[in-house]
């Protein structure tokens, strides 16, 4: 019965062997639970056996305290235990949770599930809960069996057996709800997803009158989802039933069986009552696991998922050699990327150099691939094949946050994340331990330096102007700007900028052209992708990009005359077979 699809990662062997202290300290405590839960059979044996035939009064008061001194210090031990559960749990929360929210940030996992943190809670509550409990007290079950068999043979046997037809019921119980559960916990992960992408787009949706049609479309993904998990349930509820009906029969099959042994004189008729105690205590650890079985099913899923975000042979991002601050020289050889599940090849062996100081604007159709390597370029995609070079070094040898500092990145949205302005544009600097005089005073600097500083100032709390996700609160032209003051914070010498000018005005453009050259004066290497091409003007060379590869790279003067030499000779060939107009020829300067 395989319970993994994989291994698991060594980021998460090292994780659970860092909580193995307190998993150990707790299978300790589950030994002396489950010793001292023999009192009350004991008390029972002897109150029967000893106290009513004597009429032993003293003897009962002595017993009493002793069984309640046991069970005192029993539940003062599942109090410590279960402290011990919800500490492992806080430290495995610890040592995981931050490299899987990187995993999850990060272009190293595609196709990773966007649920990563609840299915990581899912996991983790089922190590630090009543699942992880019954877990523990199953392997004690034989000392109940074991004194089930000192009273009298016949009673240890019925207690294996009544063992044996519980884990039978449990092992039905996996196969059959194994598949339906798995399909419903990813039925429900998808219905999540869903639901958060369409309240993130929620502007979207009400311009567009989408509210109707998505609420029918996510109510329709729910119930697929509960569907699925109700089927999973109906049948797991069915082998709960039997699995309870079971353990109630064999217990007041075990009275009987030591009534009749009593009457036969085989057993004291104390040891009646004991021997329905004990079998009731062999199998509840086994009934709590198999009512258990649907949380069971859903760790199991969300555990093979995480497991998915960590690659064989790659652990959570650790710092390697610190490599000293880049120049900002940018080297691409033989890029491909491939869009995520085996999809079309985005880029198809790009090569290109961009040195300090110097301007390469990008150019091509929709769907050239041009977004593609504006993001592989500013290191958040990792090709599939081929280098990214940063002054040589290889950015996957860069530690990822320490990389960042050196590249200014305008995607094509603005990317702004919920937070101030003053956070936004310092890239949440403060978080990360950065000196407040120091990131107030580089915040400015870069919003200077973008020529947004005023526009700020003029907002009704200036740069402690909270925005929400996507830079809510903001117009699409002023997103834009604070997003390149977010790239210019720090004046890094390497800036990838997606379609910068998109949303700009004339005054916005203006800016944006004064920071470009004001970035060129200090040397920093600058790549612009662009539709609107008047912002490639001061631009030193142009790469032409169509279909993934491509098809010119040089100086600016040089590619624009070649694209207006194909663009007249189509134009004198209309009729001419697979002739087409290049929408390139609108770069002319």
């Amino acid at each position: 019965m395989k319970f993994l699809d994989a291994p698991l990662p060594p980021p998460l062997v090292a994780a659970l062997r860092a909580c193995r202290p307190h998993l150990m300290a707790a299978a300790v405590f589950s030994a002396l639970i489950n010793i001292l839960l023999l009192a009350p059979t004991i008390y029972m044996m002897q109150v029967y056996d000893r106290v009513v035939p004597t009429e032993g009064r003293l003897t009962l008061l002595y017993l009493t305290l002793v069984v309640a001194f046991a069970l005192g210090t029993q539940t003062a031990l599942e109090s410590v235990r279960s402290r011990l559960l919800t500490l492992a749990g806080l430290r495995l929360d610890r040592l995981l949770a931050g490299g899987i929210l990187q995993k999850l940030m990060s272009a190293m996992a595609p196709g990773a599930s966007a649920q990563g943190m609840r299915e990581f809670d899912i996991v983790r509550q089922a190590l630090s809960g009543p699942v992880a409990v019954a877990a523990f007290d199953i392997p004690w079950t034989p000392i109940y069996v074991l004194v089930a068999f000192m009273i009298h043979p016949a009673l240890g046997a019925m207690t294996i057996v009544g063992g044996v037809v519980l884990v039978v019921l449990a092992v039905l119980n996996e196969r059959a709800t194994r598949a339906r559960a798995r399909e419903a916990f990813v039925a429900q992960s998808q219905a999540y997803a869903s639901q958060e992408a369409a309240a993130a787009n929620g502007e979207v949706v009400r311009a567009l009158g989408m509210r109707g049609a998505l609420r029918e479309r996510q109510l329709a993904d729910r119930r697929a989802g509960l569907d699925l998990s109700a089927k999973a349930q109906f049948t797991g509820g069915g082998y709960s039933a039997a699995t309870k009906f079971t353990r109630m029969f064999l217990q007041s099959a075990a009275l009987g069986l030591g009534a009749w042994l009593a009457v036969d004189k085989q057993i004291s008729a104390g040891a009646i009552i004991a021997a329905s105690v004990l079998m009731s205590r062999a199998l509840q650890p086994i009934e709590q696991l198999v009512g258990s079985w649907g949380v069971v099913g859903q760790a199991r899923g969300a555990l093979n998922n995480l497991i998915k975000l960590f690659p064989a042979g790659r652990g959570l991002e650790v710092s390697g050699t610190q490599l000293p601050a880049p120049s900002g020289a940018l080297a691409l050889e033989q890029v491909a990327v491939r869009a995520p599940g085996e999809g079309p090849v985005l880029l198809r062996g790009v090569s290109l150099r961009l040195t300090p100081g110097e301007i390469l604007g990008v150019i091509g159709p929709s769907g050239a691939g041009k977004t593609t390597l504006a993001r592989v370029a500013a290191g958040a995609m990792t090709p599939e094949v081929g280098v990214v070079r940063l002054d040589g070094a290889n950015m996957t040898d860069w530690d990822g946050d320490r990389l960042g500092r050196y590249i200014g990145y305008v995607p094509q949205d603005s990317g702004l994340l919920a937070g101030s302005i003053k956070d936004n544009i310092s890239r949440f600097a403060i978080w990360a331990g950065g000196d407040p005089a120091i990131v107030d005073a580089e915040v400015v600097t870069a919003a200077q330096a973008a020529g947004v500083h005023e526009l700020i100032l003029r907002l009704p709390k200036g740069y402690d102007t909270v925005l929400g996700a996507g830079g809510r609160g903001l117009s699409a032209g002023q997103a834009q700007r604070v997003a390149l003051a977010r790239a210019l914070y720090g004046q890094p010498p390497l800036l990838i900028l997606d379609e910068p000018n998109s949303a700009l005005d004339a005054d916005g453009e203006a800016a944006l052209n004064n920071a470009i050259l004001a970035a060129k004066a200090r040397g920093a290497a600058i790549l612009i992708v662009a539709h609107r091409t008047g912002i490639l003007n001061v631009a030193d060379r142009l790469l032409v990009l169509r279909e993934g590869q491509v098809e010119m790279i040089g100086p600016r003067a040089e590619v624009v005359a070649k694209m207006a030499a194909a663009a007249q000779a189509a134009a004198q060939a209309p009729g001419k077979p697979g002739s087409t107009v290049t929408p390139l020829q609108a770069a002319k300067p």
